[in-house]
């Protein structure tokens, strides 16, 4: 296929799956979007961003994945830890641009192609930091900390306290639903726990996001 047929076939998925999602995009968010896939299948080629290789695959798998968290944020301020090639964060700051997203991640090369992406987008609420979490020391509180590939350990679970304000929330996206041991670290300090059932159009795998609630 050509490329202007790729993209074709991009958008044509894109706005179908946010048409059983009830999501709305404008024009220039959905090219936003189209335009972050294909950066993030160039640059994969040479640096092994994200294992999924087809752009069509990635529609569903990280777009459409990312933005099912939508409803849950919360606030202004947000923190997309350990973001990657950044997902969820990039697709998010992409429909919700009143929203300001730091994208924190320790691998140098997902930080560079972050740069590259923030730039050609020109996404002015998007700021990709390089640091590992233990040594983050941001200058303000964030309201959600949200992270979809991170193993939440207990290190991990201490940190989103110490980098939350109050109220705050904390989204983390997983695939099957979490196991009740997965949970006793955030038990202590939650003030609530929710295990929401997310259903991603056109991905046939199991998806559920924990929402841990600070008061």
């Amino acid at each position: 296929m050509t490329e202007a047929t790729d993209e074709g076939a991009l958008r044509d998925r894109l706005l179908a799956g946010l048409e059983r999602m009830s999501l709305a995009l404008t024009d220039d968010q959905t090219d936003r979007m189209i335009r972050y896939i294909l950066l993030l299948e160039r640059w994969n080629r040479a640096y092994n961003l994200t294992a999924v290789r087809e752009p069509l695959e990635m529609v569903p798998k990280h777009l459409l994945d990312s933005l099912s968290v939508l409803p849950y944020l919360y606030g202004d301020n947000l923190l997309d830890l350990g973001t990657g090639p950044g997902l969820p964060g990039i697709p998010l700051a992409v429909a919700a641009r009143e929203r300001v997203f730091h994208l924190l991640d320790s691998n140098g090369k997902k930080i560079r192609f972050l740069r590259q992406a923030v730039a050609e987008l020109g996404l002015s609420n998007a700021k990709p930091i390089h640091a590992r979490t233990e040594s983050y020391h941001p200058e303000g509180k964030f309201a959600t900390i949200v992270s979809r590939a991170v193993a939440w350990t207990p290190d991990l679970m201490a940190a989103s306290w110490r980098l939350t304000g109050r109220p705050a929330r904390v989204l983390v996206l997983k695939g099957q639903r979490p196991a009740a041991t997965e949970l006793h670290g955030f038990e202590p300090i939650a003030d609530a726990l929710k295990i929401h059932r997310i259903r991603v159009p056109f991905l046939e795998a199991d998806r559920h996001l924990l929402e841990v609630q600070y008061h």
